[in-house]
């Protein structure tokens, strides 16, 4: 069941979600950021819910400049620390933002979206509608969800339903004479989790590119 949607309490949620969790001075980025981003030129990210910031400090390796946003200030003061740790101060720009409001001005060649799923009312379609039109042309939205539920995840509601990387870019509503999908697929991986602890997932893989 969803909440009535209220930033306070979304906020108190996920910083204590991040709170939970142990600093890492080496958090990991995703597995699908690194297979579909390797070998792309970098230019400026913007990313989504950035988290424990695994994929901000890769990217920032790979020379990407990255505005990593998160609605947790939790997980956004952490990140500041691990960039100005690991040498990406210059790099990184860890900003406390709410995905319900605006994103942030600019233009970019990259935006990632991984696993932006919350137990909150968000328009995700309109956050990625917008993201979609804050690309520079050539630039590429990568949306990463979960496809199947990992025994780790916050959410173990046996009634949930993953909608398809397909169904994702119809509610996102594009015009396909500016846009294009790149890629719509359903991979599977075997994913760790707290602890160590394995289990086989699925993910729903969407990259859309700007063509105009």
């Amino acid at each position: 069941m969803r909440a009535q949607p209220n930033s306070s309490d979304a906020v108190m949620f996920w910083d204590g979600v991040y709170a939970s969790r142990p600093a890492t001075t080496g958090p990991r980025p995703n597995v699908r950021l690194t297979e579909i981003v390797t070998g792309m030129s970098p230019g400026d990210a913007l990313d989504l819910g950035c988290g424990d910031g695994g994929d901000a400090l890769w990217l920032a390796h790979q020379g990407w400049h990255v505005t990593a946003i998160d609605i947790s200030a939790v997980a956004v003061e952490r990140l500041a620390g691990l960039a100005d740790t690991h040498g990406f101060a210059d790099r990184i720009a860890a900003v406390r933002h709410d995905l319900t409001d605006a994103l942030p001005r600019g233009g970019f060649d990259l935006i990632c979206a991984h696993y932006l799923h919350t137990p909150f009312d968000l328009n995700r379609a309109a956050v990625l509608r917008s993201a979609a039109h804050a690309l520079r042309p050539g630039g590429r939205l990568l949306v990463v969800d979960h496809g199947s539920t990992a025994p780790w995840s916050w959410n173990q509601d046996p009634a949930v339903r993953y909608p398809s990387p397909r169904e994702v870019a119809e509610d996102i509503g594009l015009d396909a004479a500016a846009w294009e999908i790149e890629r719509a697929d359903t991979p599977r991986r075997i994913a760790t989790g707290p602890g160590g602890r394995t289990a086989e997932v699925t993910d729903h893989v969407l990259l859309i590119r700007r063509t105009a």
